[in-house]
């Protein structure tokens, strides 16, 4: 593990690998370990940069002031990759990471040169509207209130528990490995700084405004608005490309790493 000082923060990244580099940023209760899974398949050709978001893992964070923010978490990113050095690189985010990433690519397309998506997280406004039929989903801004409430009563398990099956469905958290349960469990206070973090949703002109060469992954077995975002969007990031992980969930990287490796690595190539 490394650390950089970026706008007054230490942030901490893993590199591995060598080859163009690819930063690679983590969603919500993750780190640079989210990325564990397919750091051998993608290091083989590439110079792998897995950071952790301010107030993530190693910081073990008390909840504490006012810049948990998704503005901030965006400015951070970009300083990181302007203090790396290597300019422009390719930038992956997942989940809530892939909400900064396209946050970066909307701000600073100057620093890189391609963009991958998996699964990014938000919300749509009316001009990219969710499809009619889009699946029943208990809205993922209820679950993580409820987390937070759970939180502050000290039933850690259960806050992670239904935050995690609000995107896996029931049942799903006691198939869920130790060492990433644990990795949850090490970031659960980054909930509290969620509920005020002022996302603003995805309109029809940022989407248009991505001109970075782009890939949008989604697993097969995904439920909900989360497996129908990133196709709105891609509909509308202009020569944006999609790809299918089958029998895999919003983790998919985790279900498929090779699979996952593949994907991304021949979009890179191209």
């Amino acid at each position: 593990m490394q650390t950089v000082p970026v706008n007054g923060y230490d942030m901490a990244y893993l590199e591995v690998g060598e080859g163009p580099p690819l930063v690679c940023v983590h969603g919500t209760l993750g780190d640079f370990r989210t990325w564990y899974s397919v750091l051998g398949p993608l290091s083989r050709k590439h110079r792998v940069i897995a950071v952790s978001l301010r107030h993530f893992f190693p910081e073990a964070w008390n909840g504490a002031g006012e810049d948990y923010k998704m503005a901030q978490h965006v400015a951070d990113v970009i300083g990181f990759i302007e203090q790396i050095g290597r300019a422009p690189v390719d930038l992956m985010g997942h989940s809530r990471g892939g909400h900064i990433a396209f946050r970066v690519a909307q701000a600073r397309p100057d620093l890189l040169r391609k963009l991958v998506l998996a699964e990014p997280g938000g919300d749509l406004d009316a001009s990219l509207p969710l499809p009619a039929g889009t699946p029943a989903h208990p809205p993922l801004a209820a679950r993580t209130a409820r987390s937070v409430e759970m939180i502050h009563a000290g039933d850690i398990e259960g806050a992670l528990r239904n935050f995690y099956e609000g995107i896996e469905g029931d049942g799903t958290w006691r198939r869920v490995p130790a060492a990433a349960k644990q990795q949850l469990r090490d970031n659960v206070v980054t909930f509290l700084g969620q509920l005020d973090e002022q996302r603003k949703p995805y309109t029809l002109a940022d989407a248009q405004a991505i001109r970075t060469p782009t890939l949008l992954i989604g697993g097969g077995a995904t439920t909900g608005s989360l497996s129908v975002i990133w196709r709105v969007l891609a509909e509308h990031i202009a020569g944006a490309k999609t790809a299918v992980i089958p029998d895999a969930g919003h983790w998919m990287f985790e279900r498929a790493p090779q699979e996952y490796g593949a994907v991304v690595s021949e979009f890179l190539a191209g």
